[in-house]
């Protein structure tokens, strides 16, 4: 009693959502998720258990390493790796890379493709929605860093476009 729902507040909540989201986050130990669709953005969140992120033989970090999935190592420990450039475009969002619109199709970008400002690199797909992941400058595509259809963490890097 006297609990303030969303649909009391004039906020207009898909609780069957965020429960899906949670559950989504225990199932995968991700700490973090975060849906947009229009105007309407929903984000859970939960703290990191300590070492939570070490996937591969590696000391696990105090830090949370959200993204590091794929090298096993903590964000500072990225940068330092070679290959793994600081600047490389990265994840908006928690989700599956796709590298061409629909399968089967010709991949958006190769190694060594040109590219414009705003250019669509690939596609992370997250809750069913498709969101296009834009280059952020003009230039030369030299590192393509995730593979086809391959799960993606929030700020992984995804390319490189010197």
């Amino acid at each position: 009693m006297g609990e303030k729902t969303a649909e009391n507040s004039g906020m207009n909540i898909d609780s069957a959502l965020v429960r899906e989201l949670a559950d989504m986050l225990n199932d995968t130990n991700l700490t973090e998720i975060e849906v947009e669709e229009g105007s309407r953005k929903i984000r859970v969140s939960r703290a990191a258990p300590a070492g939570a992120y070490a996937m591969a033989p590696a000391p696990a970090a105090a830090a949370p390493a959200v993204g590091a999935q794929s090298a096993g190592t903590a964000p500072a420990e990225q940068a330092e790796l070679p290959g793994t450039p600081v600047d490389a475009v990265k994840s908006p969002m928690v989700g599956t890379a796709y590298l061409s619109a629909e399968p089967g199709a010709a991949p958006f970008i190769a190694v060594g493709s040109k590219v414009k400002a705003g250019e669509t690199l690939l596609i992370v797909e997250a809750m069913k929605v498709m969101n296009a992941i834009p280059a952020p400058r003009a230039g030369t595509v030299s590192q393509i860093l995730v593979g086809d259809a391959e799960p993606v963490e929030f700020d992984q890097p995804l390319v490189v476009v010197d």
